[in-house]
């Protein structure tokens, strides 16, 4: 894209410099005023065949040729290269369209990005950091060309309409995040992803908190308020700048090898049943177990060494990322 606007600039830079050069020309060789030497140059350069505005003298005949000519060659290799620019941004969308529909029907538990502002590029981060697949979805161009210019799959499209969805695959998608310009768009592509696939995990973003339960009414699982939630960090920063640090460091991966993972406990595992000390998973893999989030929904926090697990059990847990991975594979039944 970048290069078809180059183009097209030395395209306009050529025509300007032929049409000034030739009005500059006729005023100082033939006298004329800047309006008929203009008009002289248009008229010659392509090639319409009007009639001399006023007699030419040798001198200027002369130039005048030489105008005729410098001004065809310009005009021809304008059209042409206009004419190649529009073909090649027309196979280029064409053939980029079908690429990237191509690779969208592959995917399978993915996750629909809708948005892709500044709440968007920070969601966008975050999946790109996890190595989850995901596509995003743009009304804007400009956006959906910054999108694919860092490496993402982007649709320029519509995303409250049933047919941009299903285009992306919600029918196999895991999750939606909405993070669309106003909190009526995110109510209605919530509406619309929960009505296309019932199953979808769906988080939203609103900007006012009394649009939260709406959100929520809709089938919204998760609802975020990044202005509020700022606010809180910011005076919480303040007032607990020590907690606060430490929340950076287990979220931000602020130059550390450290974070926060939620790890299911698997069929094959052979751990299931058995209590936390039983397993030795600060011994073993060196990484802290946060919470339990047990199979039936219900949420343990800093649970007590005799806490049981069972397959279906999501153990939240912090560590560096090299125990996290080995954590996985041990409650996933995977021999190392």
């Amino acid at each position: 894209m970048e290069h078809l606007r180059r183009r097209l600039a030395l395209i306009a830079l050529a025509i300007l410099v032929t049409l000034g050069g030739g009005t500059l020309g006729f005023v100082l060789i033939e006298h004329y005023p800047v309006f008929d030497a203009f008009y002289m140059t248009l008229i010659t350069v392509t090639t319409v065949g009007y009639a001399e505005i006023h007699p030419l003298s040798k001198t200027g005949r002369i130039f005048n040729s030489c105008l005729i000519l410098f001004g065809v060659i310009t005009m021809l290799l304008a059209v042409g290269a206009m004419t190649q620019s529009i073909i090649e941004l027309e196979l280029n969308q064409f053939f980029g369209r079908r690429r990237v529909k191509g690779m969208i029907e592959k995917l399978e538990g993915h996750i629909i990005l809708c948005g892709f502002g500044r709440v968007g590029r920070g969601a966008a981060d975050e999946l790109r950091q996890a190595g989850l697949p995901f596509v995003v979805i743009d009304n804007n161009e400009e956006r959906v060309e910054r999108a694919m210019k860092a490496g993402m799959l982007a649709v320029l499209a519509d995303a409250s309409r049933d047919e941009t969805l299903r285009d992306v695959g919600i029918d196999r998608a895991r999750g939606l995040i909405a993070t669309l310009s106003s909190d009526a768009d995110n109510l209605f592509l919530i509406l619309t992803a929960k009505s296309l696939n019932p199953k979808l995990q769906l988080s939203a973003r609103v900007a006012e908190e009394s649009s939260e339960q709406k959100m929520r009414r809709a089938g919204a699982d998760f609802v975020f308020a990044p202005y509020n939630s700022t606010g809180h960090r910011m005076a919480q920063a303040i007032v607990r700048p020590h907690v606060q640090q430490f929340l950076d460091f287990t979220t931000r991966n602020l130059g550390f090898d450290v974070g926060i993972e939620q790890v299911q406990v698997g069929n094959r595992c052979a751990f299931a049943g058995k209590s936390l000390e039983e397993m030795a998973i600060r011994r073993d893999t060196g990484v802290i177990v946060l919470a339990i989030r047990k199979s039936s929904g219900e949420m343990l926090f800093n649970p007590p060494a005799d806490t049981r697990v069972v397959s279906g059990d999501y153990l939240i847990a912090m560590g560096e990322t090299r125990g996290l991975r080995k954590l996985e594979n041990v409650l996933m039944g995977i021999p190392a």
